[in-house]
């Protein structure tokens, strides 16, 4: 058994400068609702619909890897 404090909880120290950078100005990242010691991906309006940004940088994973 793991106890709560073994826990490694992901902080913005953790994200590559270049991803912090890459960032839409309406997009953030967060704690994530799904994992709490993950961040996630948080929106600070709303998006449209085919809204486009990037470069995408880093490792493409398949659903069944995240």
């Amino acid at each position: 058994n793991t106890s709560e404090s073994d826990v490694t909880v992901e902080t913005l120290e953790d994200v590559p400068e270049h991803v912090l950078r890459g960032l839409p100005e309406d997009v953030r990242l967060f704690p994530s609702a799904v994992d709490k010691t993950r961040l996630g991906v948080w929106a600070t309006k709303s998006i449209l619909k085919g809204k486009k940004f990037g470069p995408f940088v880093g490792d493409k994973k398949k659903r069944s890897q995240v």
